[in-house]
């Protein structure tokens, strides 16, 4: 089975920034930072070459595919931030129409800048994606 390629490191969260983040980007993820710190009562590692992530969790998938993953996470992806979370659920789905300006992939939530965002709104987005992660993986 093909070895996960995301894996937490050493790599220094300051530097990952600055070299990705404009001005705006920079501000907004010093404060994801103070948000998913406070959340998650764990520090920021880089997990990759450009994940941001906060804590940990196994899992194990149907097919036997196990591994380590950040419980929560973001990351500068060209003009955007995308922060990961599992935003599956009924009260996540409500939560979201409340958000702001923003787009959702599978566990990928996009915005351009924090301000778009309701911030007590993205809080309890991140607080039910971390629950339903935890109820899920243990």
């Amino acid at each position: 089975m093909a070895e996960n390629k995301t894996k937490a490191t050493g790599s220094s969260v300051e530097a990952y920034i600055a070299s990705r983040a404009n001005a705006q980007q920079a501000a907004d993820s010093q404060a994801l930072i103070a948000l998913f710190t406070r959340i998650t009562g764990e520090p920021a590692k880089m997990w990759g070459p450009s994940i941001v992530g906060f804590g940990s969790y196994r899992y194990t998938y149907e097919s036997g595919r196990s591994g380590e993953a950040p419980l929560a996470g973001f990351a500068i992806r060209g003009r955007e931030l995308v922060t990961y979370l599992d935003c599956e659920g009924e009260t996540s789905t409500a939560l979201l129409a409340r958000l702001g300006k923003h787009t959702i992939g599978k566990s990928c939530l996009y915005f351009k800048q924090l301000a778009d965002l309701d911030g007590k709104v993205l809080e309890k987005l991140v607080r039910e994606s971390i629950a339903s992660v935890k109820r899920r993986y243990g």
